[in-house]
């Protein structure tokens, strides 16, 4: 993954509570056998009626948040499944970052460890965030714009939002670095080694017992 250290891009208010990872990536979007084509399937109910054709109304259909790369959700964003198409399919997308007050726990993990930045707010400066969303939709100059630093754990808006968020510093440095869960865990090479070397020398009956 490529390093994270400061985000910033134009944002979309997505006015939902409880969104879920089904809602997120619909099931008929999940019978390939790879990633691709997952960006079609994202939100799909709601961007799309019956009949597949786009709902005008929907935020993310507009043409002045076409470029969007922050998308600001409600409470318990994320919740439902495990499926990480979601996350998949919102980075295809071209969302760098996701805000809301909380996220789903299974999402949230799944999000970090794929490199897609969760920020978590306070309620009040979401809808700060969401209202700046929609009014600062088309300018020329942007007053939706979000920045994030996430050496800092700061995010600061064209509109005036000035906030402080925390993260796990597991999840931090692999932003900071570009690294997913393996990465990560191969940053401790030496030490896994060393405690098998250790651990096979004081049982040694048990190394390669599966192979054996």
């Amino acid at each position: 993954m490529n390093p994270v250290r400061h985000l910033e891009g134009r944002s979309a208010a997505l006015r939902l509570e409880n969104l879920d990872t089904d809602q997120i990536m619909p099931k008929q979007f999940l019978r390939g056998i790879d990633k691709r084509g997952l960006r079609d399937g994202l939100l799909y109910d709601l961007r799309f009626d019956a009949l597949g054709q786009p709902r005008p109304d929907f935020v993310l259909n507009r043409p002045e948040y076409a470029e969007v790369s922050i998308l600001i959700g409600g409470n318990n964003f994320g919740c439902g499944s495990s499926r990480e198409h979601a996350v998949w399919g919102l980075q295809q997308a071209g969302f760098r970052a996701v805000i809301a007050p909380s996220f789903g726990e299974i999402f949230y993990s799944n999000a970090m460890g794929n490199g897609l930045l969760l920020v978590t707010l306070s309620e009040a400066d979401v809808r700060r965030l969401m209202d700046e969303a929609d009014a600062g939709a088309g300018q020329a100059v942007a007053g939706n714009t979000v920045r994030i630093d996430v050496e800092a754990l700061t995010l600061s808006s064209a509109g005036g939002v000035e906030a402080c968020f925390e993260m796990l510093p597991r999840h931090q440095r692999m932003l900071l670095e570009g690294l997913d869960a393996i990465g990560l865990s191969m940053t401790y090479r030496d030490r896994i080694d060393a405690f098998a070397q250790a651990h096979w020398a004081a049982q040694p009956w048990l190394k390669d017992v599966a192979r054996r």
